[in-house]
Order: C-alpha cells, then sequence, then structure tokens
C-alpha cells in the first residue's frame, strides 16, 4: 500500500531539476493555519476573531473526519517497524497539534481577557460567587441532571458506543458501589440537546454578561451524580471518528437506501482523534486510547472546551454590533432590476451576478418568475447543496403543484449533506417531480437551473449556470459567480446534459460548455498547452486561475512545463495546493496566493490569453484529479466581451493587488502574508467589491432608477497584460 504522506516528485521540461510536489494534508493544515491567523488580527472584531477560531476547529474535525482515516490505517497495515509510516503519521500529527495549541493559547490568553474588557464573562466554577453559584445549581437540577445516566463500568456494562464529535465525562471513583464491588471507572453521557453555553442573569445592575459551560456545569456537580463514591479523577473527553460515507455503487440496489442506512452508522466509524481535558490523568487518558484503539500521536490534551466549535453560541449570544463586522448588505445584483421580467433581459444578453456582493435573490427572482409564469412548461435542476430550509426548494415544489415538467438531478453523496438531500429527493418525489440521481460512480457537482418556456410557436431556454451551490445561507458567505444566460448554444448544451444525466445515454456534442469527467481535464491541458507553444514562438503568454484547491499531478506538470517555457502563471488558491512556487530554476514564473478574509473564497475561474487572443471559463471545478475524473462538472466560457472584463477585473485583478487578506505561497511551501507598500495603505478585494455593490454605497440607486455603476467596457489591454511586479510587491 502505498504510503498516503510520501512526497510526490515530478519531472519536468529535458534538463530542469525534478520537482517534489507539496504534501496534500499538510498543506489543508496549511490553510487553517491562515484561518487562524484572521483570529489573532487586531483589527478583526472580537466576536468574529472567536467565529474564526470555532471555524478552524470546525475544519479540523471535518479533516479528521474525511483525511486522517488512510494515515492511521497506514501505520496499522506497516507496523510499528515501519518508520517511514510513523514519520509520516507523526508529522501530520504534529502539525495539527501545533494548531490545536496555538488556539487554546489564543482562546484562553488573549480572548477571554479581551472578552472581561468588554465586560462579557465565561465563568468557571471558581470565578462564580455564591449568587451565580446557586442559579448553576438550579438550573443543574432542573435542566441538565434529569438527561444524564451514569454507567459504572463492569462485565455487564462495557465501555458504551461514543458517537462521532460527543460530549462525555470519564469519572475514576473511589470506594465501593451499592453491591460492595470497586469498579472504579464511569462514562458520563452529554445528551447533544443541551445547550453548551447558558447566560447568567446579571443582578448587579452594571451591565456586565456572564455566560457558563455546560462542561463547567456538570463538572461541579459530578459527585451530585454519584452518592456515596469519591470523585477522584475525572475528564471531559471527545472522540473524532471516520465519516466519509462509501457505498458500493454497483453493488446496490437502491442508492437511496442505502446512504440512509450508511447515516445511521456514521457516527460510529473508526475512532481517529481523541480529545481530553489538559489535566486528565495518564490513567484515565491511556484507559480511553486502549478502549478506542489509538495511538498516543492521537491524543489531545486541551486546556479548555473539548469542543471550541460549540463556542459560537456566545457569538449568537452576544451579538454586540460593535463587536461584529459591520452589517453588509448585498445589493440587488446591477445588471437586473426587481418586478422588471428576467426572461427579457436575457433576450438583450447574459446577465453575470457576483455572490455574495451582489444578491442571491437575483437568482431565486430567475426561478420564481419561472414558477410563477405560465408558458413555462418545464424546469431541470442540479442540486448538490441547498440546506434543509430552502425557499429554492420550495419554489421547486410550487412549480411541480402547477403542473410544470420538474426534473431535479440530486446528489446524494454531496458530504455532510446527504440527509438533507435525500429528505428533499423523497419529497419532491413524493409530489411528481422526476427525481434522478445522476451517474453511477460520479458525483454530480454541476450546478445548473434550466428553464423551457413556450414563446409563440417555439420553445425557448434559459439557463443559469454557477460556481457555487443553490445554497442561499452560503451564497451570503461564499464569493462565487452565477451567470444567467439564453445563449442557444449554451442552454442546448445544458439541455443535453441533463438528458444524459437522467437517461445515461450517449453524451451528444457539446459546442460551449466542457463536460467533466469526459473533457474538462483535456480541454484544461490544451488550453494550457497552447499558452505554452505561444511563449515558444516568443508571443507574450499569460494564465491566471481562481480555484479552491491544486492537486491534479497532470494540470500541475503542465504549468510547470507553461512556465518553464515562458508563460507567466499567477495562481489564486484558497487551500490545498501541491504545487510550489517560485523554485529556483523550475517554477519561477509561477507565483500561488491564498486570498483568506471575511467571506469563503469559492468562484473558479480560469484565464487564458496569448497575444491579443483572450479565454475565460468559468466553472464549478477545482483542478483537484476527483472534480476532473470522479464528478460531473462543468465548465463554460465568458463570450460576452464586457462580461468577461468585468470578471477579470473582480475576479482575478482585484485579488492579485491585495495587500490586505492575501498570502503568498514560499518556494519552501510556507505561506507569507503579503505586506502592504511602505507607505501605502492596505487594500482588500472583498473590501473594495463590498464598497462597490453593498447598498450603502449604491445610494444613488433610488434617485435615479437604475442599478448603480455600469460594467466597465473593456480595455484594450487589461491589468493581466502589464507587468506583474507592479502588483503584489
Amino acid at each position: 500500500m502505498p504510503n498516503p504522506n510520501e512526497m510526490k516528485t515530478l519531472t519536468a521540461a529535458a534538463g530542469t531539476p525534478r520537482l517534489n510536489l507539496l504534501n496534500r494534508d499538510v498543506s489543508i493544515l496549511a490553510f487553517n493555519e491562515r484561518v487562524l491567523d484572521l483570529a489573532t488580527q487586531t483589527q478583526t472584531p472580537l466576536l468574529e476573531r472567536l467565529r474564526f477560531l470555532c471555524i478552524v476547529s470546525s475544519n479540523l474535525d471535518e479533516f479528521f473526519e474525511v483525511r486522517a482515516e488512510p494515515h492511521l490505517s497506514a501505520l496499522r497495515l506497516q507496523g510499528t517497524n515501519s518508520s517511514e509510516a510513523q514519520d509520516a503519521y507523526a508529522a501530520l500529527s504534529e502539525a495539527a497539534h501545533t494548531i490545536v495549541e496555538k488556539q487554546y493559547r489564543l482562546y484562553n490568553d488573549v480572548l477571554l481577557p479581551e472578552f472581561a474588557r468588554q465586560g462579557i464573562h465565561l465563568l468557571s466554577h471558581g470565578e462564580r460567587n455564591a449568587a451565580q453559584k446557586r442559579w448553576v445549581k438550579a438550573y443543574f437540577l432542573r435542566e441538565v441532571r434529569p438527561l444524564l445516566i451514569p454507567v459504572g463500568l463492569d462485565p455487564s456494562h462495557p465501555f458504551p458506543m461514543v458517537a462521532n464529535k460527543s460530549l462525555n465525562f470519564i469519572v475514576r471513583l473511589g470506594g465501593k458501589d451499592a453491591f460492595g464491588r470497586e469498579n472504579e471507572i464511569a462514562i458520563v453521557k452529554v445528551p447533544r440537546v443541551l445547550p453548551r453555553i447558558m447566560q447568567i442573569p446579571d443582578s448587579s445592575g452594571k451591565g456586565q454578561l456572564h455566560f457558563v459551560a455546560l462542561t463547567s456545569v456538570i463538572r461541579s456537580h459530578l459527585a451530585d451524580l454519584f452518592p456515596g463514591r469519591d470523585v477522584q479523577q475525572f475528564s471531559q473527553f471527545r472522540v473524532t471518528r471516520h465519516s466519509d460515507l462509501a457505498v458500493d455503487e454497483e453493488d446496490v440496489l437502491n442508492l437511496r437506501t442505502a446512504l440512509r442506512a450508511g447515516l445511521e452508522q456514521r457516527n460510529y466509524g473508526q475512532a481517529l482523534r481523541l480529545e481530553v481535558s489538559a489535566g486528565c490523568s495518564e490513567h484515565l487518558s491511556q484507559f480511553l486510547l486502549e478502549q478506542f484503539d489509538l495511538p498516543p500521536e492521537a491524543l489531545y490534551r486541551v486546556p479548555g472546551p473539548v469542543n471550541l466549535v460549540r463556542l459560537t453560541q456566545l457569538v449568537d449570544l452576544v451579538n454586540d454590533p460593535a463587536l461584529l463586522f459591520p452589517p453588509y448588505q448585498s445589493s440587488y445584483p446591477q445588471q437586473l432590476k426587481q418586478g422588471e421580467s428576467i426572461f427579457q433581459k436575457l433576450k438583450e444578453g447574459d446577465v453575470c451576478i457576483h455572490q455574495p456582493f451582489e444578491s442571491f435573490d437575483g437568482v431565486l427572482a430567475f426561478l420564481r418568475e419561472a414558477v410563477n409564469d405560465p408558458q413555462v412548461l418545464a424546469i431541470k435542476q442540479t442540486i448538490y447543496r441547498t440546506g434543509s430550509d430552502s425557499e429554492l426548494m420550495v419554489l421547486l415544489r410550487e412549480a411541480v403543484r402547477r403542473g410544470k415538467e420538474v426534473t431535479v438531478v440530486v446528489e446524494l453523496k454531496a458530504r455532510f449533506d446527504e440527509e438533507a438531500n435525500i429528505n428533499w429527493a423523497e419529497m419532491l418525489e413524493s409530489i411528481g417531480a422526476q427525481v434522478v440521481y445522476g451517474i453511477v460512480g460520479l458525483k454530480t457537482h454541476a450546478k445548473m437551473l434550466l428553464v423551457t418556456r413556450r414563446e409563440g410557436k417555439l420553445l425557448k431556454r434559459y439557463g443559469h449556470l454557477s460556481t457555487g451551490n443553490y445554497n442561499p445561507k452560503t451564497a451570503r458567505l461564499y464569493t462565487d459567480v452565477s451567470y444567467l444566460t439564453a445563449n442557444p448554444l449554451l442552454t442546448l448544451d445544458m439541455e443535453n446534459v441533463f438528458f444524459h444525466l437522467a437517461s445515461q445515454s450517449r453524451l451528444p456534442k457539446l459546442r460551449q460548455l466542457v463536460l467533466a469527467p469526459f473533457q474538462l481535464h483535456a480541454k484544461m491541458l490544451q488550453m494550457i498547452e497552447a499558452l505554452s507553444a505561444a511563449a515558444a514562438r516568443g508571443e507574450d503568454a499569460r494564465l491566471v486561475a481562481k480555484m479552491n484547491a491544486l492537486t491534479d499531478e497532470g494540470l500541475i506538470l503542465a504549468l510547470v512545463n507553461a512556465g518553464q517555457k515562458g508563460v507567466k502563471i499567477d495562481l489564486i488558491v484558497r487551500g490545498a495546493c501541491m504545487l510550489p512556487a517560485q523554485v529556483p530554476g523550475v517554477t519561477d514564473n509561477i507565483r500561488v496566493r491564498s486570498i483568506i478574509g471575511r467571506f469563503l473564497e469559492h468562484s473558479r475561474v480560469f484565464y487564458f490569453r496569448s497575444g491579443n487572443t483572450e479565454t475565460l471559463y468559468l466553472s464549478s471545478a477545482d483542478w483537484m484529479n476527483r472534480n476532473m475524473f470522479g464528478r460531473i462538472e462543468l465548465a463554460w466560457p465568458v463570450t460576452d466581451p464586457v462580461l468577461r472584463q468585468r470578471i477579470i477585473d473582480e475576479c482575478l485583478v482585484a485579488y492579485m493587488h491585495d495587500t490586505s487578506n492575501a498570502w503568498d505561497l514560499q518556494a519552501d511551501g510556507t505561506y507569507q502574508r503579503v505586506q502592504p507598500p511602505a507607505h501605502g495603505r492596505k487594500e482588500g478585494a472583498q473590501a473594495a467589491l463590498m464598497a462597490r455593490y453593498g447598498t450603502q454605497a449604491a445610494g444613488s440607486v433610488s434617485k435615479t432608477g437604475k442599478s448603480g455603476s455600469k460594467p466597465r467596457k473593456p480595455a484594450q489591454n487589461n491589468a493581466l497584460s502589464k507587468n506583474r511586479k507592479s502588483k503584489a510587491n
């Protein structure tokens, strides 16, 4: 079995040094280091700093749930005699431990004292006064104690099944139980229905806010759970388990039924990480490691709550605007006007919506118009992530009620959204919608919505394509590009893709859409190699690509070779990137940067230029092997020169000028924060776009009746053509 941590080597052009690719999992952890840095920044509002701290914990949970199992399995398979497997696992554990240590140091030494200065106190038992202790005891007896069932371990009470990421206490007891036995270990499972943070009423009149954590409430009253016994040692603990559902689609009759059954077992997969209190005794921690069959490196001692994710409740409880980001109200898409027909607008040309700077309401308005229009005969849509409470799904249900033909391609295997998607699929199917689940063995990750409308004697198609999901909540938090079109070639391609997904028949030749797993990888290689050939001829060649991750080795090798031929390459990669930039003699012409800001960067934009010819694609796909060969993905060209220039300016140029939230990848694989010029000011792409599109910046809209500034006409030489030295240095 290959070592999952092995450093892979690529050979680039003849005569050039071999290139060691960066480790993907280490790169994922490095991304979380950059997110954690936002929590350290004093210019980040205090509650937002806590929120970023919690986001890192949530990301680490997912990392262990999805990425850690192969590493631990390799260690076990190769045995303790394999120094290679041991070193690889230890290196990954060390990187994760380092992040966790930074988190709790920040939480205890910086954030808690700063909260106290703001009159916000998360009180431990020793910090509570007599009145507060009485309130906590009453709360424990009323709300908590009735839900707790301590389990004393003995041959008839074995170690209980502990669910993934659940809160538990382990207790070591002295004395004898009611039957005269000396069973010393007990487990207390904490129900998930209990809130993790509670506010204590303040009677001082000083305007202070006092809170208590559930762990502190239980810890203070553990003795009440074991009358007649002596609580000698105790610790909270939490185990993280492998949670990536694996279903052999070739071997099941009903994927939906198989996945629902798998969901029932997800919480009890292989244990991968154990978190305990920092003061947990060696006796108890070793006992837990043995129960979960984990090596010592999997133990994380934390000086605070074992689940920082749940501290987001404190953000909601405090909810002080002065300690949050200034509220941002995205503008209605500036190419659209509320109350006017989007179908009519699309007859004039394509529409681009840059989310979240412009509102997702434009997409909902498009679907709402289709649902309410009696001339609309059919609606087809892919669903990857839409959430459990979605207006979009309500609209699709209404479309079925109105007698329209509704076809929905639901991706049941969207990680951690499986249950919501199964529920939506069952609901739509029960009322008469046609629900299909795509192609066996391939996730349907493409985002598209197609409306067929009768216009006179003709049927006309209107489409929506997106780099992001049909989720109104994340559309306020993720940067994505939505694209509305009535382009007959593009919408015919969409129709053919829907037909292909439902019928599994041979895919007709596509005119504008590029589809994975059939053409996308080859198309991207073709575009890169064309730039290489142009550069070899002495032409000016330029490539700029924005994505979430870059891990596909074929595309990486093509980029390296293109850079060595003279193509100037800028890559804006938010998360994992295995291509080391600026390696002397190998990747001198390639720069990689990551933007980490208030919004999660999610759009995929690919720009290619040789001489005066430029091409731009938007896509649902990252440059990862799974996206190129294991998913149904789409990319489409932006042919309108005005819209193309707008996307270049807003999604690429602005981010290459960013000196506020940007990190540049160094030759050794580390990231360095980009500093503003010595006599300049920080420039943030997200802040600039918020200022451009936010409703507070569009005060003239109501006076003029127009939707803000018009898209800029394409320049003869856009900023991507200029000398790159002026951009980020």
